[in-house]
């Protein structure tokens, strides 16, 4: 849930801030973009911290080989999809590229609801963690799609 309140507060307040004059800021599309990239930043930085990287790893599906590898792995691309969206050039391509990085991750979550034996795994119940990747999904084309239309 506080990856779902940090992308809505981060995007409101980006999304004021350019109501103020910021042209950097001035869509909701850049706004939008700042708080992905606020919310990946969050969500990758736990790829590398304990005890959350243990559970992370405890999660991985077990037919994924290496699954300390694939969390360092995908941490640094959530990481450097955030930098992506940052930059307007490259916002379209990085919130396409975050959207598939979240479909090749759900296996993850299916297995973390259906209950892992580590203290630090994600709980979330399937249907919830389910809505919260639909919007994460739809925010990260929301941004692709209307880099493309109108990039800045």
């Amino acid at each position: 849930m506080v990856p779902l309140i940090i992308l809505i507060v981060i995007t409101l307040a980006a999304r004021g801030i350019g109501a103020l004059g910021l042209g950097y800021l001035d869509s909701w599309s850049a706004a939008l973009a700042g708080g992905l990239a606020v919310m990946f930043t969050v969500t990758a930085i736990s790829h590398w911290v304990q005890p959350r990287r243990d559970g992370l790893i405890a999660i991985v599906p077990t037919w994924v080989p290496h699954p300390s590898v694939v969390v360092t792995v995908t941490g640094a691309l959530e990481m450097l999809g955030a930098l992506g969206l940052l930059l307007p050039a490259t916002r379209a391509a990085a919130a396409i590229c975050l959207a598939a990085l979240l479909v090749a991750m759900f296996p993850a979550n299916v297995r973390a609801a259906h209950g892992v034996d580590h203290p630090a795994a994600p709980t979330t119940p399937l249907p919830l963690r389910t809505v919260l990747q639909v919007i994460f999904l739809a925010a990260a084309m929301f941004v692709a799609v209307t880099s493309v239309v109108s990039p800045r």
